[in-house]
């Protein structure tokens, strides 16, 4: 059987990109067929638990992934993640199996401040962040502490997720309301 110069190439792309896995999240608990395009920058004191087959691209921009002391960030199997995309988890983040989030996202479970100007200095308490399995979350968009979005769900690009969105909605806007049932 001959090969193509061009499959050969996939070939060797594939497995980069896995090796490239095995090293940048060697903290991590790690399925099988995990594989990261580019560069990510990855901070784990925690737990951080990636599914079989989950795709994190970092080759645009870098991905940035840090999970706190006490934190959890958990990835569902066959879950993409691209290029931009920020995810900080201080107590936990869930993002269940088969999800798309977009370029620069915004996934953080901890405000990082408080608002009064006597306590900007503090930070607040965490809120977990569940998003559950085949959602898609657009580009730029921007998801608080304490949100769990409905499985089959899709956040429209540019909107920020500040409560709950129910299953198989589209959610859009700033903050983000349901437009209508999928």
């Amino acid at each position: 059987m001959r090969v193509s110069p061009s499959e050969l190439a996939v070939h060797w792309q594939n497995g980069q990109a896995l090796l490239r896995a095995r090293w940048y999240l060697r903290t991590a608990t790690l399925g099988p067929r995990v594989r990261v395009w580019g560069h990510p920058h990855i901070r784990n004191h925690g737990t951080l638990v990636v599914g079989p087959r989950v795709r994190l691209m970092s080759e645009v921009a870098k991905l940035e992934i840090g999970v706190g002391p006490e934190g959890r960030l958990e990835i569902g199997e066959s879950t993409f993640i691209n290029h931009g995309t920020s995810i900080a988890a201080t107590r936990e983040v869930s993002i269940g199996a088969y999800c798309s989030i977009g370029t620069y996202v915004l996934i953080m479970d901890n405000d990082f401040h408080r608002i009064e100007p006597e306590r900007r200095n503090e930070r607040p308490d965490s809120a977990p962040i569940f998003i559950e399995e085949n959602v898609w979350i657009g580009a730029k968009a921007v998801v608080l502490r304490g949100v769990t979005i409905g499985a089959g769900s899709v956040v429209g690009a540019g909107s920020v997720v500040a409560h709950d969105i129910p299953a198989r909605s589209l959610a859009v806007g700033v903050p983000a309301r349901v437009v209508r049932k999928l």
